[in-house]
C-alpha cells in the first residue's frame, strides 16, 4: 500500500498517494489539471505549459504540476484568475493555427484540444490574418496518418519512439509558425508498436489509416479483453458496434493499463488482430460439404463418438482454463487420448524482449498446468491408432503441411470445432462453429505466470458456443462454467478464495507450485 499524504486543492483538503506529480496524484481523487505533453509512461516534459499550477508556499507564481511532486500541506491553486489566464492564453496560442475541422476530424470524441477550449477557453478567435497552412494527411509509415496542422507539439510521438521503441524515426523541426513533426529524410515510422503514436496524441494529428472513418468513437461500446496474440497476454479495451440489421463488429483493439503486464501499450500485431474475429468465421455447422443445423450436427458428433473404440482429442493452446478443463474431463469420461501438441504456434525468434513472445499461443503455461502432454510424438502415435480425432480449435495447418496432415489423418475421420472457415474445417468430416476471443468468459496465464480472466465482449446475432459448452454437450461431466472453475481449484490452489468473475482486474501471480502443476 503506497504511502499518502494530505495537502490543499484550492482550499480544500485532499488525501493523494505520496511521490506522485501533481497532475497524477490530485487527478486520482478525480481532479483535472489540463496537460498536453505529460504522459506517466513518457515522463514530464514541460513543454505544452497547460498545466501550470499556483504553489501558496514562495514559489514562483507559476510552476508546471507535471514537474511539481505532490508534498505534504502543499496549497495548490487552480481556480485563481492568473492561473485561468495562463490556461486560456496556451489554448489561443494552440488554436491560432489549428484548422477548425472538428466535424471532420477523426479524433473528434477523443481530442483533448476540444475537451480543453469547453472547459477552460470558451473563447472566440482574434485573428485577424490568415493561418499557417502544413502538410495534411502524410503518410508517415506503419498506417499512421499525420495532419500537421492540427498538431500542438507536445512531443509526445517524438518521446515514444525514442524512450519506448528506441527507433528514434520522429523529430520536431523549424521554430514557431514553423514548427512541425518530421521522420527522417526516407527513415518513415517502422516499428511494431506504431499505433501506439495514434494513442498518445492527444489531438487529431495522427490518426490510424486503420480506423479513419471507419466509426464514430460515441458509437462505440467498450469492453475488457485479453489479447490471444501471443503468450504475453496483452490488456485491451475491445471497441465495437452492431449497425442497424448487421452484426456486431469489433473496430479497433486499444491498450488498457495494467502494470504487471503489458504497462500502457500494445503490439500492432495484436491491435490488428481485432480483423480475425470479424472475417473468415465458420457460421453454420457441416456434413462434409452439407450444411446442417447445430443439433442435427451434434447428434452426428455424438454417433461418431459413441462408435469409435478409439479417440484422440486434441484442443487449442488459446483455450482457456475453463475450456481445457471441460474437454479435459470429457477425455477422461470417454477414455480419449487428450494432447495439447501445438508446436505450430511457436515462431522462433520473433519475440522481442519486451511484450511480443515467439509463442504465438495465449494460454500454453494452462496446458502445463492440468498436465496435458503436448509432446508431437504421443500425438502422432496416439492419432495413428485412433478411428476418430475430435480437434477442439488446434490449427493444425501451422504444424503440417495439407499433404502431411492429409497423410497423417489416413482414415481417421476428424471432428472439428472450430471458429474460422479454413482448409482444416475443409478436411473434416463434421465441422461445428464455436466462439472466437471476444465471445466468451475464462480465465488464462500468460507467459510470466499471471493469471488474468476475460469476459464475453461481443454478442453474435446468433451466438456460437464456446468450448467448454460444447464439450458439455458432447457429454462432459461438467457442465457449467462454475462447475469448470469448481475443478480448476483442484489444480490452482490460488483460486480458492476467488468466483469466476472475482478474480483482481490485475491478475494473479501464480507460485512457482502452482505454474508447475505441483499443488501445495
Amino acid at each position: 500500500m503506497a504511502d499518502k499524504i494530505k495537502l490543499f486543492v484550492n482550499g480544500v483538503e485532499v488525501e493523494v498517494e505520496a511521490g506522485k506529480n501533481l497532475i497524477d496524484a490530485i487527478g486520482a481523487v478525480g481532479i483535472e489539471i489540463p496537460h498536453f505533453c505529460y504522459h506517466p509512461a513518457l515522463g514530464s516534459d514541460g513543454n505544452c505549459r497547460m498545466c501550470l499550477v499556483g504553489i501558496e508556499d514562495g514559489r514562483p507564481p507559476l510552476v508546471p504540476a507535471c514537474k511539481t511532486p505532490a508534498q505534504a500541506g502543499m496549497k495548490v491553486l487552480l481556480d485563481a484568475a492568473h492561473i485561468k489566464k495562463i490556461q486560456h492564453d496556451v489554448m489561443e496560442l494552440e488554436l491560432i493555427n489549428h484548422p477548425i475541422d472538428c466535424p471532420i476530424c477523426d479524433q473528434a470524441g477523443e481530442c483533448k484540444l476540444q475537451d480543453f477550449y469547453m472547459s477552460y477557453d470558451k473563447q472566440p478567435s482574434r485573428m485577424t490574418v490568415a493561418q499557417v497552412k502544413k502538410g495534411k494527411k502524410l503518410d508517415y509509415g506503419c498506417g499512421i496518418v499525420h495532419d500537421q496542422e492540427r498538431c500542438v507539439l507536445c512531443a509526445r510521438c517524438v518521446r515514444f519512439c525514442r524512450q519506448i521503441t528506441k527507433t528514434g524515426e520522429l523529430g520536431i523541426v523549424n521554430r514557431s509558425d514553423a514548427a512541425q513533426v518530421e521522420f527522417f529524410p526516407g527513415r518513415p515510422i517502422n516499428n511494431r508498436y506504431a499505433q501506439n503514436i495514434v494513442d498518445l496524441c492527444p489531438v487529431g494529428a495522427m490518426t490510424s489509416a486503420d480506423f479513419r472513418f471507419k466509426q464514430r468513437v460515441w458509437f462505440l461500446k467498450r469492453a475488457k479483453g485479453i489479447c490471444h496474440g501471443c503468450a504475453k497476454g496483452c490488456n485491451i479495451t475491445i471497441e465495437h458496434n452492431r449497425e442497424k440489421y448487421q452484426e456486431d463488429r469489433i473496430y479497433r483493439f486499444l491498450p488498457r493499463l495494467n502494470p504487471q503486464v503489458n504497462g500502457y501499450f500494445i503490439c500492432d500485431k495484436g491491435r490488428y488482430s481485432y480483423h480475425k474475429e470479424n472475417e473468415g468465421r465458420l457460421t453454420v455447422a457441416r456434413q462434409g460439404s452439407q450444411v446442417r443445423n447445430q443439433a442435427d450436427a451434434l447428434a452426428a458428433c455424438n454417433q461418431e463418438i459413441s462408435r469409435s473404440p478409439k479417440i484422440a482429442m486434441i484442443l487449442s493452446p488459446n483455450c482457456s482454463l475453463e475450456e481445457m478443463v471441460a474437454v479435459k474431463s470429457l477425455a477422461e469420461k470417454l477414455g480419449a487420448t487428450l494432447s495439447g501438441f501445438s508446436d505450430g504456434y511457436i515462431s522462433a525468434g520473433d519475440g522481442d524482449g519486451y511484450l511480443i513472445q515467439d509463442d504465438k499461443s495465449a494460454n500454453r503455461a494452462g496446458l502445463g498446468i492440468l498436465g496435458i502432454n503436448s509432446n508431437r510424438a504421443v500425438f502422432e502415435k496416439d492419432l495413428g491408432e485412433a478411428q476418430l480425432l475430435v480437434n477442439f480449435n488446434n490449427d493444425l495447418t501451422r504444424s503440417y503441411t495439407e499433404p502431411e496432415l492429409r497423410a497423417l489423418l489416413k482414415d481417421t475421420k476428424m471432428i472439428l470445432a472450430a471458429s474460422h472457415d479454413d482448409g482444416l474445417a475443409a478436411m473434416a468430416a463434421i465441422a461445428i462453429p464455436i466462439a472466437a476471443a471476444s465471445e466468451y468468459s475464462g480465465s488464462l496465464v500468460n507467459c510470466d505466470n499471471i493469471l488474468q480472466s476475460f469476459t464475453k465482449a461481443v454478442s453474435k446475432n446468433h451466438d456460437p458456443v464456446d468450448i467448454g459448452t460444447l464439450a458439455a454437450q458432447l457429454g462432459s461431466p461438467l457442465q457449467t462454467r462454475a462447475e469448470q472453475f469448481s475443478e480448476l481449484r483442484k489444480y490452482l490452489s490460488v483460486l480458492k478464495n476467488f468466483e469466476a468473475d472475482t478474480l483482481p482486474a490485475e491478475g494473479l501471480k501464480l507460485t512457482d507450485n502452482e505454474a508447475t502443476h505441483v499443488t501445495a
